[in-house]
């Protein structure tokens, strides 16, 4: 009980608001996808709020999903916002991604590089010492940071490989850094989070080799509300175990590690700082915690 409550004494409140008085600069990439588009920030933005606002039984399930995850609901719909107005549009009708996970469910899917399927590729001896995790998160953080030290920008046994993330090389069979569905979930992430998923919602455990039941885990709009929810629980816990920060009460900050991701190695980063640093957020949280009054009424 004493431990307990030192640790409690030691945890600070990320409080709520934006650390920056305007919003940092948002990325090239998603300024051209938005011109592209012939459309707006402030035009996608409103669309994706509209759409949340007339669909009560999508905002039932947001609500239900995140009491099973024990997170404040405004996270999830602020994650919904911010990947709908800065990298995707927001489709005319939300259930529309059935449709696109139906199309997708018929082909044939396989994650890998070339000629070398990922479970060939993390058989690989610089990989041994991750099969000690004792869960999916650990395990596949293992074999990312694996990939960054050992493999990224290298030549291993007569193969290049890209100087580029894991995610986009191995598990991005369509194009590089896309992402899918209603929270735009990368599916490297749904495998780290497999494992609480299946807990906490009884979905089945992804598998790397089973690359069409990942897609369809994160194109489907209820199980992808339960792969958001995990992330956001992930950074969440993430931030009190290693930094002492609760986050909880940010909602700007959970979508900014929503977006970025790396929550461990960022709380890591915020804790060798020092006491009393704080995490500031990006152009995409900056969003949610500057129109945060108009999103909890979506609630």
């Amino acid at each position: 009980m004493a431990s307990s409550s030192i640790q409690a004494a030691a945890m600070s409140v990320v409080p709520e608001g934006n650390r920056n008085t305007v919003q940092p600069k948002v990325p090239g990439a998603s300024v051209r996808r938005t011109r592209a588009g012939k459309t707006t920030f402030d035009e996608k933005y409103e669309k994706i709020r509209d759409l949340l606002a007339s669909d009560k039984a999508l905002v039932g399930k947001i609500k239900s999903t995140a009491a099973a995850y024990g997170i404040d609901p405004i996270h999830m719909v602020g994650a919904i916002v911010g990947e709908h107005t800065y990298n995707v549009d927001a489709y005319d009708r939300l259930q529309t991604y059935y449709i696109k996970a139906a199309a997708y469910a018929g082909d044939s899917f396989r994650f890998g590089y070339g000629d070398e399927t990922i479970e060939q590729f993390v058989s690989r001896p610089e990989f041994a010492k991750c099969d000690a995790g004792s869960d999916s998160y650990k395990l596949w953080t293992c074999r990312e940071t694996v990939w960054e030290r050992s493999f990224r920008g290298h030549k291993v046994g007569g193969t290049s490989f890209p100087d580029n993330r894991f995610s986009a090389v191995f598990f991005q069979p369509f194009y590089a850094g896309q992402t899918f569905g209603l929270g735009q979930v990368n599916p490297l992430t749904a495998l780290m989070l497999s494992d609480m998923v299946a807990r906490t919602s009884s979905y089945p455990k992804l598998n790397e080799s089973k690359a069409a039941d990942v897609y369809d885990a994160i194109m489907d709009p209820d199980k992808s509300l339960a792969y958001m929810a995990a992330s956001i629980r992930r950074s969440i816990d993430d931030y009190k175990s290693i930094a002492h920060l609760d986050i909880s009460r940010n909602p700007g900050i959970t979508a900014t590690l929503y977006n970025t991701g790396g929550s461990a190695q960022r709380a890591a980063a915020l804790a060798a700082r020092g006491p009393g640093a704080l995490p500031e957020e990006n152009y995409y949280g900056w969003l949610v915690n500057d129109r945060l009054g108009e999103l909890k009424s979506l609630l």
